[in-house]
Order: structure tokens, then sequence, then C-alpha cells
């Protein structure tokens, strides 16, 4: 594929995005020098963050969505433990985590390699993206502060 053409699947993909988001009638951040998108939404409990970034090189669209917490020193295993089993249960995407510093990301990505990229998947991976840091954001701030045991983050 020519340097060019990766360049314009990248654009359409960016504009096909921006589209889907807007669609949901949220406001958002573009920076289409740098093929990012930015937005909040709020869901169950607290807002929730999220940086997509296109990879023009890669093909790779990629959700992160930062928790605004880190986990405690005194949870830091437990949460390396919470991450492995709540990421193990996903069909898309995972948890990331720094064992340093205990930042938590839910990161999710799709190649669009020779694609094209409707906005039926990138509604699906908004939907999936959302659904699954409001279903565990507040679970993990409850290992953090001590609220919740690591069993019984693993059976919920």
């Amino acid at each position: 594929m020519t340097e060019q053409k990766k360049i314009d699947n990248a654009f359409k993909v960016l504009d096909t995005l921006c589209t889907a988001i807007d669609n949901r009638g949220w406001s958002f951040d573009c920076d289409a020098q740098e093929l990012t998108i930015n937005f909040q939404v709020t869901g169950e409990d607290f807002p929730m963050d999220f940086i997509i970034t296109i990879d023009v090189d890669c093909q790779l669209i990629s959700f992160f969505s930062p928790l605004p917490f880190k986990m405690s020193n005194k949870k830091r295993i437990d949460g390396a433990i919470a991450v492995c089993a709540a990421s193990c249960g996903l069909v898309d995407g995972n948890f990331i985590y720094n064992i340093e510093d205990g930042s938590i990301v839910f990161k999710q990505t799709s190649l669009f390699i020779n694609s094209e990229i409707g906005e039926d998947l990138l509604q699906y991976m908004i939907e999936n993206a959302c659904s699954v840091v409001d279903k565990y954001n507040d679970k993990f701030l409850a290992l953090s502060k001590g609220f919740a045991d690591i069993d019984s983050f693993i059976k919920h």
C-alpha cells in the first residue's frame, strides 16, 4: 500500500469517527494534524475520558480510557490481579496496568488495513469501550479504597 493511500485511509477513518461521535450528540475535540479525538462521557458513577488515536503506518484505531485515579500503594498487587481478572472476561479490549504508579487504562484497537471502516463498527467500539469502563471503574476504585476485597471483585 502506498504511503498516500495509508494517509487517505486514516483521514477517512477520522472523518467517519467524528461523524459517529457527532451522531451521538456528544462534544469532542478532533486534532486532524495528530489524528486524535478526545471526548468525555458520564457513566453511572463518574466521568470517563477517552482518547482515540489513528496510526497511519500501522493502520490502527486505538481507544484509550485512563481511569481518573490510581490504585493505592497498599492495593497494587490486588490491582494487578483485578486487572487480569477483568481483562480475561472481555471480548474486545483490555486493561493496562502500571504496577509502579497504580494507573489503569482501558485499551481497545481495530486494524483497518485495506478495509472500509463504517460508522457501525465505530459505534460498536464506542459503545463497548464506554460499557466496559463504566462497568469496572467503580469496582477498581472500591478495591483501591479498601471498600471491596479482591475476592468480591472477582466474583462480580
